[in-house]
């Protein structure tokens, strides 16, 4: 089975690549090919949107994170997919990790992990990659 443990392990393999608008390889990758690679190298979903604006609505993320399987918790939680919000809507995907969170970030320009400090603010809900336990 595969655990929260080692989905955080996968997740910062990722540290340093590029940011990359729908990017899905180690050459770049944006949040959702983050939480994509993830799941892939971990056999957990084989599951992929590529077609989504650099703004993605909050509406269409929730509908690809129930298609990919993914499904609601109570609470924060290390290996949560988490969906944040910048504005108004939710646009962005993260990783949580016991350290804060793992996200590619365009204005950090790669995949970083860093406290969530402000950033839990952010957060609107946490999900549960499919098949993990």
């Amino acid at each position: 089975m595969i655990t929260a443990a080692d989905i955080v392990t996968c997740a910062r393999a990722y540290l340093g690549v590029p940011w990359v608008h729908q990017g899905r390889s180690r050459a770049g990758l944006d949040c959702g090919g983050l939480i994509v690679r993830v799941a892939q190298d971990l056999g957990l979903s084989a599951f992929d949107v590529a077609a989504y604006g650099r703004q993605p609505d909050g509406k269409s993320l929730r509908r690809y994170l129930w298609a990919f399987g993914a499904r609601p918790l109570a609470g924060l939680e290390p290996g949560a997919i988490l969906l944040m919000r910048f504005v108004r809507f939710p646009q962005h995907l993260a990783i949580a990790s016991e350290r804060g969170m793992i996200h590619t970030y365009a204005q950090a320009g790669c995949v970083v992990e860093h406290t969530l400090g402000r950033w839990r603010a952010r957060v609107v809900e946490a999900y549960a990659f499919p098949g993990a336990g």
